[in-house]
């Protein structure tokens, strides 16, 4: 009696599809998330416009437009590392990412100084300085806190996501021919970066 060895060779089922269209949908509540939020900035700035100008000026615009300038180029670091993986080159893949973490850091260290530097000011919510002002300011300022807080907060969970992934191509578990994960990840990032974008102009430009 001959008996035969077969090889068996397990296969990883892969839907990239799938995991593409479920990010994007995850994509999409975040931005009915941030989007009622500018809708109710859009009305309370119609309904307060004066107030809410005179709110701005206590902005550090230098500030935002440095975090505006981090957050492109952390989007640009990401693109760069999703295509240097495609490439084949892990070494630059992760040079890149690694960039987009310090670039992220960094952006955290200016919120902290400048939100450090509006409390010690008296102003934020709940606080003497701010209750003695017009329902507007106070408005104003309550916006600002809640959007970039949960705005940073949003940065602090990509910048989690990107360190697992940083993980994952240094063992391997991400590569040229399997990068949805990272790619993923960078659409998670440059939604980040678009949010921001709409912010700046709407806390510190309309001074």
């Amino acid at each position: 009696m001959v008996s035969n060895n077969s090889s068996h060779t397990t296969h990883r089922h892969r839907d990239d599809v799938g995991a593409k269209l479920g990010m994007w949908l995850f994509l999409f509540t975040e931005l009915l998330l941030f989007g009622g939020m500018f809708l109710a900035y859009a009305v309370y700035r119609m309904k307060y416009p004066q107030q809410f100008h005179l709110s701005a000026m206590e902005m550090n615009t230098t500030i935002g437009t440095i975090n505006t300038i981090i957050l492109l180029t952390s989007s640009l670091t990401m693109v760069l590392s999703i295509a240097a993986i495609q490439k084949k080159n892990k070494f630059l893949s992760i040079i890149f990412l690694v960039s987009t973490l310090i670039l992220g850091v960094l952006f955290l260290i200016n919120k902290y100084f400048e939100w450090g530097h509006e409390i010690s000011k008296g102003i934020y919510p709940g606080s003497e300085v701010l209750l003695s002002k017009d329902n507007g300011e106070i408005l104003y300022f309550g916006l600002y806190y809640a959007m970039t807080g949960l705005h940073g907060l949003h940065v602090i969970i990509g910048m989690i996501v990107l360190l697992f992934m940083l993980v994952f191509i240094i063992n391997d578990n991400i590569k040229w021919d399997d990068y949805v994960k990272l790619e993923n990840s960078g659409l998670y990032w440059h939604l980040v970066d678009i949010i921001w974008i709409f912010l700046f102009p709407l806390f510190y430009l309309i001074q």
